[in-house]
């Protein structure tokens, strides 16, 4: 069952850990079958309750599943495996379209505002005991929750939505319960549900957002918690529409327990005006990040929720971090207070390129999606083989399968870093690496 890897351990921590090793190491492989409890109690002479408790431990560590008579075994994709790593690398004179990353030549210069935060520290330091938000930057943030159309409630302040994601799902949910996600979806989002322990229930995404019929097939199911990406979906670009929203908040009404987040993850980015979902269950919450308008090392994201789930977070936070740097928060008042980002002309330029893209590649018959942000995302017949060609052909892209749970195969291109001039020959290299992956040779001349 296991080959030749044997499984040690007496206590129920030492047997998890050797497991969760073998995992990581490769000695255990996704879609292993692992021993059923009362046999590798029997082979490692302990009592069947301590391997209960060491599979229980793995389970919501999200290393291993668990599917009744067909027994426990390692999960498809193991935490101790992220996303990251399924990645191409990159070897000298390849172009990479595959990071995910904002243009650095529309990010602000960061100097004036740090420079300033940092005087203001000299003359006033943040000590032990302060608010965990810097005043004006609540002020600043609750005025354009409300502006659009969020509900004014509480301020806090996390190092990146994936941060401030983490802890609103720690506030709530518990080991076993089920988180509705988009798919395809971020897919940092999809490595964290796991190791919290909870389950991924994937739901369809089109150009609108998530799906209406998919959304509350999953709640009816008994998913908890929804998360919803309103613009700049990560990887196709969705945009939450005033038509979808309206339905979502319909559906929402139904289940009024459910845990609502939302990442705003295109603000700053994007033109079109956000169609906010908050509100509409008796818990929720609405992320706003600073990483890809104003630069991703800010670690500053912006949150509002509920008043129990924004006490509970802020709550825990003092308990670890105590707070995210007043330095940085003071800086992101200075970049906002001083319009650092023009978002109109950023977001026109993300456009550009992504409609340029789209309309390079529909010339070629190759469909692609892109509404909004920084990528596109292509679906492909065979993702192996078109992501190989592709690197071949001298352009690093990113494996669907990072972002995707059972929806069909693709690759994501980041637009941000392509200028014009390059984006015939790429749109021309990937038609042929979807035509070959096909089965189809095209001649594209």
């Amino acid at each position: 069952m296991l080959g030749e890897y044997r499984i040690s351990g007496r206590r129920a921590a030492d047997i998890a850990a050797d497991i969760e090793r073998a995992v990581g190491s490769g000695d255990l492989s996704p879609g292993q079958v692992l021993p059923p409890m009362r046999e590798l109690a029997v082979d490692l002479g302990v009592n069947p309750n301590t391997v209960a408790a060491a599979y229980r431990t793995l389970r919501e560590r999200g290393v291993i599943e668990t599917a009744g008579r067909r027994g426990s075994r390692v999960r498809q994709r193991p935490v101790s495996t992220a996303r990251e790593a399924i990645s191409v690398e990159v070897p000298p004179g390849v172009r990479d379209v595959s990071t995910g990353n904002p243009d650095p030549a529309l990010l602000p210069a960061l100097a004036p505002a740090m420079t300033a935060a940092a005087l203001e520290g000299d003359r006033r330091p943040v000590l032990y005991g302060e608010e965990a938000v810097e005043p004006r930057l609540e002020e600043l943030a609750r005025a354009a929750f409300t502006a659009d159309g969020v509900p004014s409630r509480p301020v806090a302040v996390a190092s990146g939505s994936l941060d401030a994601i983490e802890r609103v799902l720690a506030a709530h949910l518990r080991p076993g319960d089920a988180v509705a996600v988009e798919d395809p979806g971020w897919g940092s989002l999809l490595d964290l549900v796991p190791a919290l322990g909870l389950r991924l229930v994937p739901v369809a995404v089109d150009d609108e957002g998530p799906g209406p019929e998919a959304v509350e097939s999953a709640l009816a199911q008994g998913a908890r918690a929804l998360v919803v990406t309103d613009r700049a979906q990560n990887p196709t670009g969705a945009v939450l529409g005033e038509g979808r929203a309206r339905e979502l908040r319909e559906i929402l009404g139904r289940f009024p327990r459910t845990l609502l987040i939302e990442d705003d993850h295109g603000h700053g980015i994007v033109g079109s005006p956000p169609h906010p979902l908050a509100g509409a269950t008796e818990r929720w919450a609405f992320v706003r990040s600073t990483a890809k308008a104003y630069g991703p090392d800010l670690r500053i994201a912006v949150l509002t929720g509920d008043e129990v789930t924004l006490d509970r977070v802020r709550g825990r936070q003092r308990l670890g971090p105590g707070w995210v740097s007043r330095l940085s928060q003071r800086a992101v008042v200075r970049l906002w207070t001083d319009g650092a980002v023009d978002t109109a002309a950023v977001a026109a330029a993300y456009d550009g390129r992504r409609g340029a893209l789209i309309g390079a590649l529909a010339g070629y018959g190759v469909a692609a999606r892109g509404r909004s942000g920084l990528n596109v995302w292509v679906p492909v017949p065979d993702e192996t083989g078109a992501v190989a060609r592709l690197l071949h052909a001298g352009w690093a892209v990113a494996p669907g399968a990072r972002f995707r749970l059972s929806a069909p195969a693709g690759v994501r291109v980041t637009v941000s870093g392509l200028e014009r001039a390059d984006t015939g020959e790429l749109a021309r290299a990937i038609a042929a690496a979807v035509g070959e992956a096909g089965g189809v040779r095209r001649r594209y001349g």
